[in-house]
Formats: structure tokens, sequence, C-alpha cells
């Protein structure tokens, strides 16, 4: 009773997050007073009249809402993505990072801010997908892809993509520059809803197939000689799940950056309270990972009068965990 008491807390904390995040903002005229009269008013409730009317429906409508909805996106996307990778391959250590994901996606999105004509988004999702298509493929041997190997791949196209991100910063207008280390950071102050149109799709589609596959990935996560027992083909299974795992990280990393720690370490968090089965975890993921994401945006957007991107919180946050984990030695895969 108690477990499905917090299960049924964890699913419902979603809705005072998001509907408390319209509060915060850095706009002093429009304040709490206005955004509960906006809500009120948007229920046909009568309420008190507000400063600016105008002022108030196009800073809620048209800035606070579409990044409460991309930052809730792409922290549910990163954290099924990290799920979905650590139960695949069987290793705590593993995030969307890890097969050079956030430094092919870093690397496209500095060419296109050095080359004006390249869409931004665009060539960050298409970069972002070739380093993990060549990280697979570099895996390959006769047909068949070790964990190890994989991972290895996925370390040495990491480098080559973070060199060539370095060759483009080093190349490119110190104007440019600023944004091209500020896009590196993460950040959501540029959140809008053509951002939220042009990532939601890739996500849920990809949310909604590792939904699909995530009683595979307890399969998986027994060993490939299991997964053979039972009448499946670990490379194929393996494959069917990378695809949609990168699928959703590198839309969320093409529009709003890379954002540090949070495909690593709030898996961990998500079974560290509800186990390693999957079927519970990966739904569980999508629901902590935008509301912990959520929380972190609203800190850093309050914590001062200027905004602090919001993958150095998520840096500080996720490396205090990971040490506690390492020293509590809870860090080996299903024993979180």
């Amino acid at each position: 009773m108690r477990t499905r008491v917090k299960e049924l807390l964890l699913y419902l904390l979603p809705l005072p997050l998001l509907l408390g995040s319209l509060f915060i903002g850095p706009s002093e005229v429009v304040g709490p007073q206005d955004v509960l009269s906006w809500i009120l008013r948007s229920m046909h409730i009568p309420t008190m009249s507000m400063n600016d009317e105008a002022l108030v429906n196009a800073v809620i409508i048209n800035v606070r809402l579409p990044r409460i909805i991309l930052v809730f996106l792409t922290g549910a996307a990163l954290t099924m993505s990290g799920n979905s990778m650590q139960a695949l391959f069987r290793n705590p250590l593993v995030s969307p990072d890890i097969l050079g994901l956030s430094s092919g996606a870093a690397f496209g999105a500095a060419l296109a801010l050095a080359i004006p004509a390249l869409p931004l988004q665009t060539t960050a999702f298409v970069f972002g997908l070739a380093a993990v298509a060549m990280s697979y493929f570099l895996a390959i041997s006769r047909k068949v892809v070790s964990t190890v190997s994989l991972i290895l791949a996925g370390v040495i196209v990491s480098g080559i993509f973070t060199s060539g991100l370095t060759i483009v910063q080093f190349l490119t207008d110190p104007f440019k520059l600023q944004t091209i280390v500020h896009w590196t950071m993460g950040n959501m102050h540029n959140a809008s809803w053509k951002k939220v149109i042009s990532a939601a799709p890739p996500i849920v589609l990809g949310g909604i197939w590792l939904f699909l596959m995530r009683w595979r990935m307890n399969v998986l996560a027994l060993g490939d000689e299991e997964t053979r027992a039972v009448g499946l083909n670990p490379e194929r299974e393996k494959l069917l799940i990378l695809i949609p795992a990168t699928l959703v990280a590198t839309a969320s990393v093409a529009v709003v950056g890379v954002i540090g720690m949070v495909g690593l370490a709030v898996p961990h968090m998500v079974r560290m309270m509800v186990g390693t089965d999957n079927r519970k975890a990966l739904p569980a993921s999508c629901v902590f990972g935008g509301s912990f994401l959520l929380v972190v945006d609203d800190f850093s957007r309050a914590i001062a009068s200027f905004e602090i991107p919001i993958g150095i919180f998520t840096t500080l946050i996720g490396s205090p965990f990971f040490i506690y984990l390492l020293k509590k030695k809870r860090l080996r895969f299903g024993e979180e």
C-alpha cells in the first residue's frame, strides 16, 4: 500500500510543479497576483483585474508557458534515454553523452552558429544522430555489437567531435564564440513555441517507442545468452532500443544545448525510488526527469537577477549525488 501511494505521488508531482513554475520569472510587471488572476480567468472564474491584461497574456503564453513545457520535455527525454541505455548496456555509467551524442550535437550547433546559412537545430540534430551511428558501426564486429566495444567507440567518436568543436571555436568570430560557449552550457532563456513544436514530435514518438519496449529492456539486462534463450535477437533488440533513446536525447539537445548529468544521475534517483524493473522505471523516469529539470530551471531563474545556464546547476547537483553513490558502493547496476 505504501509503495502504491509513493508511486501515485510521483506521478502527480508534475502538476503542482508545472503550475507553480508559471509564477516564477524575472518580469517585475507580471507578479504572482497577476498570474493567479490569469489562471482563474482561464478557468472562467471571476477575479480581480490585472495590471495590464495584454502584457500578462503575452508574458505567460509566449514566454513562461513554452519554457515550462520545453524544460519538462527535455528532462523527460534525457532521463528516459539515460535509463534505457543503462538498462541496455547493463552499465550504471552509461548516458547519452557516452556514445558521442552531446559532442556531435555541440559540434553541429557550433558549425551552424559559425556559418549562418546552416539551421541551428537541424544541424545539431543531424550531427548528434551521426555521432551515435558512427559509434554503433565502429563497434560492429562479425555482426555482433558488444557493450565494451560500443562504449569505447563512443569515447573515440566523442573525442573526434570535441576536437572538431575546438577547431570551430578557434576559427570563429569572437562574438559568435560567446554564443557557442553559452550553448554548450545548456540554456532555456530563448525557449519558444517554435522550439517546442520542433522538439515535441520526436520526443513523444521516441518516448512511446521506448515505453512499448520497456519489458524487452528487462530481458536484455539479463545478458545476451538469456536474451537468445527466450527467442530474441540481442543485436536487433539493442538497435530497436538505441534508435528511440538516441532520437529523444538528440531532439532535446538540439534545441536547448548540452545539459550534463541529467541522463546519467537522474535514472539512478528513479531506480532508488521504484526499483530496477523498467516497466515501472521508464514511465517514472519520464515523470521525475521532467519534474527534476523543472525545479532546477526554476532555481536558475530565481536565484539571481540574471539567468544562470541550467547546465551548470545540473552538473553541480549530479556530481555530489554520484559521489554519494560511489561512497555507498551503490553504483552497481541493479542495486540502486
